[in-house]
């Protein structure tokens, strides 16, 4: 142990004793909250074998400005702050996300409108556009949610991206052939693989753990509104644009909705803010508070800088965790379950209506879901509780597959159709808070677990599409029970990862050391759930 000079690394502040004590350095322990000393355990980052002595842990003190304020006054001032962030990252960040997965889906819809007949797509090959997006999207998820992470700049990384995606996203409306469609698609959900899984690590920089699960609600809302805004959209251009200057409905689509992509990014540049410690519309005492207050519910500071962030240290952290890969059972059946959205429009159109009566009747069932997917998340960040509010919905997805695939009948299948979309993503969302809030720590590991899951939990949309050609309607019986099987593989994966973590939670209330936990509850029945996982 060197003893030169001063030695400060994260989890252990040395101090250097005078040469008339004759003693090595000995580590200055800070108390942190009203925690005993030994109750809490370092981040996953630490090196040191005495990380796990409990004698020898930190304990952060508050910075000044927030040690001083008193309880009432602390209390006030964040619930002041919190409502200063939402109101300057979630309007813009979902208005960016409801393009996002508009310019991503709107295919389904131009389906009706005119491009697979104009484009002379045969067998399979609509679906193959469908399909290889999800290849790009994949393959880029983790590369640029670590890049987003080491740079710290998310108020131009994010709307940079947007601003390619909805140049790509404009140029389909170029297409000419199968082969044309599939480069450009490919190349659209590379691009657009940047913005959701870094979205989710955006907003657990900002938000607690009790925060995040309605923030992340309000972030998805933003693609269930895509759903229902493409068919209004498509709609209208369908009855009133279809041939105007020589262009069928589908190509104005992209055209339209691509250059609308492009100026609220150019908008979002000035908008969005990057991390609470680089932020610059922050008050110094506000920036002290928000930053204070994440490493208070973490355990740590969460983002300090560019070279505490290596890309690999995160991904081996986050693949050696083993609520991870449960966690990437659970998001990919999740979203498995929902494939059945990637042509909504089509399996609505089973019902015989017109073309515009279809894409209008895929309305509804979004708009239900925007309002469960809210209050089933607002519930769960007020109660604390995750498992229930993820299982109960996804029975009521297994009844709607069930019925679908089982009758002709028009008004039962509309009501599966209606309960379908609320069923998985009333849970799905607060499955995505559940990632942060179970691997909090630190922000490397956060980063990459969360596009590890979210590539993964996509890649069932490569073959998903192949479940839905228009010759298995309108009962869809092989797609609809793979989507049943699914949405009760994620319930036994959620039951699974609770019993992960009730044991845990227990280890700490004993107070032992549990890595990658924020807190342990001082051996207080109880305590370890709300500062544990």
């Amino acid at each position: 142990m060197s003893t030169s000079h001063s030695n400060v690394s994260f989890g252990r502040i040395w101090k250097k004793k005078s040469k008339d004590e004759n003693v090595e350095e000995t580590p200055e322990v800070r108390y942190h909250g009203d925690q005993k000393l030994g109750a809490e355990h370092l981040s996953d980052t630490s090196t040191d074998p005495a990380a796990n002595d409990p004698s020898r842990r930190i304990r952060h003190e508050a910075p000044p400005l927030v040690r001083d304020l008193a309880p009432e006054e602390r209390a006030r001032l964040e619930r002041a702050l919190v409502k200063k962030i939402d109101l300057r990252l979630l309007p813009m960040l979902i208005i960016m996300y409801l393009m996002n997965y508009l310019d991503r889906n709107n295919i389904a819809a131009a389906r009706l409108a005119g491009l697979e007949e104009e484009l002379e797509l045969t067998g399979t090959q609509y679906l193959t556009c469908v399909s290889i997006l999800f290849v790009g999207y994949i393959l880029m998820q983790i590369p640029s949610n670590l890049f987003l992470n080491k740079i710290g700049k998310p108020a131009l990384y994010l709307p940079a991206c947007m601003v390619v995606w909805g140049v790509i996203s404009a140029a389909t409306a170029a297409a000419q052939s199968f082969g044309g469609l599939v480069a450009i698609r490919f190349f659209l959900g590379f691009v657009e693989a940047a913005y959701f899984p870094g979205c989710l690590f955006f907003l657990s920089s900002w938000y607690t753990r009790k925060e995040l699960g309605f923030r992340t609600a309000i972030l998805y809302s933003g693609s269930l509104m895509s759903g229902a805004f493409s068919g209004l959209i498509t709609a209208g251009i369908t009855g009133n644009l279809d041939g105007d200057r020589g262009l069928r409905a589908w190509r104005w689509l992209f055209i339209i909705e691509g250059v609308i992509t492009i100026f609220i990014a150019f908008i979002a540049v000035f908008v969005l803010p990057n991390f609470p410690r680089t932020t610059t519309w922050l008050t110094e005492n506000e920036r002290q508070l928000a930053v204070w207050r994440l490493e208070e519910d973490i355990g740590e500071d969460d983002w300090t800088g560019t070279h505490n962030q290596t890309f690999w240290h995160g991904m081996k952290l986050a693949f050696a965790d083993l609520k991870m890969w449960v966690l990437m059972v659970l998001l990919f059946c999740f979203v498995a379950s929902g494939t059945v959205t990637n042509l909504f429009p089509t399996i609505v159109q089973t019902l015989g209506y017109s073309n515009i009566i279809s894409l209008l009747l895929t309305v509804p069932p979004y708009v239900l879901g925007v309002i469960t997917t809210f209050c089933n998340s607002w519930h769960a960040d007020r109660t604390g509780e995750r498992y229930f509010h993820i299982t109960l919905p996804l029975y009521f997805a297994v009844i709607a597959f069930i019925i679908a695939a089982a009758t002709t009948k028009t008004a039962p299948r509309y009501l599966a159709m209606m309960l379908m979309i609320p069923g998985v993503y009333t849970g799905y969302v607060v499955a995505l808070a559940w990632i942060s809030n179970t691997l909090p720590r630190p922000p490397a590991k956060r980063a990459a677990a969360l596009a590890a899951i979210n590539a993964v939990s996509n890649s069932s949309s490569i073959y998903a599409s192949y479940m839905y050609p228009e010759s298995a309607g309108p009962r869809y019986i092989v797609a609809m029970s793979v989507n049943c099987v699914t949405a009760f593989i994620a319930i036994c994966a959620a039951t699974v990862l609770r019993f992960i973590l009730v044991h845990l939670n227990k280890k700490l209330d004993r107070g032992e050391v549990v890595e990658g936990a924020v807190a342990v509850g001082e051996a207080i029945p109880g305590e370890a759930a709300k500062k544990g996982f």
